[in-house]
């Protein structure tokens, strides 16, 4: 189970206490693991794309000298493959890597995650600490994660509207 955050009404308010249901990153990421596969500007798109396939995931981030310097998705490859055919199997990940990045910390909620991921029309957002890459979450990752937290809200108004609170 994804674990949540919780806060109530701020100190010295005359509203009374509630709890307010809040998800971060931080809870996707302890529930899925923060391990992150990885590609290298000058790897192939065939060799990213090896490493998709195997791994079952939609998107790698590119690192060089373990810096986060973009990230390369399976769109990115169609693209390339519809414009190139099969010689951009040859070009390196430089070549077709997404450059300007949305990312979040461990402290995006979310709701925030998921604003980005829809109006940046993007599937995955690597996960910073200062310029560390920590983690990556995909848009399945954000909808679990939202889900859960709708679920959890929806049986604590039923315990509550029920009186066993």
């Amino acid at each position: 189970m994804l674990g949540f955050g919780w806060s109530c009404a701020s100190p010295g308010s005359t509203a009374p206490m509630r709890e307010v249901l809040v998800m971060t990153v931080a809870a996707i990421l302890r529930h899925k693991g923060s391990a992150v596969a990885s590609a290298r500007p000058d790897q192939t798109v065939a060799d990213i794309a090896g490493q998709l396939a195997t791994r079952r995931i939609g998107a790698l981030p590119v690192l060089e000298d373990g810096v986060l310097v973009g990230i390369i998705s399976e769109r990115d490859i169609v693209q390339a493959l519809a414009n190139h055919g099969a010689a951009a199997l040859d070009l390196p990940a430089s070549a077709l890597m997404t450059k300007k990045l949305s990312t979040v910390t461990r402290a995006t909620t979310v709701g925030a995650a998921m604003r980005i991921m829809t109006d940046g029309r993007v599937r995955h957002l690597p996960v910073l600490e200062g310029d560390t890459l920590i983690g990556i979450v995909s848009i399945g990752d954000v909808v679990k994660a939202r889900i859960t937290q709708q679920e959890t809200e929806v049986d604590s108004l039923k315990a509550y509207v029920a009186g066993s609170v």
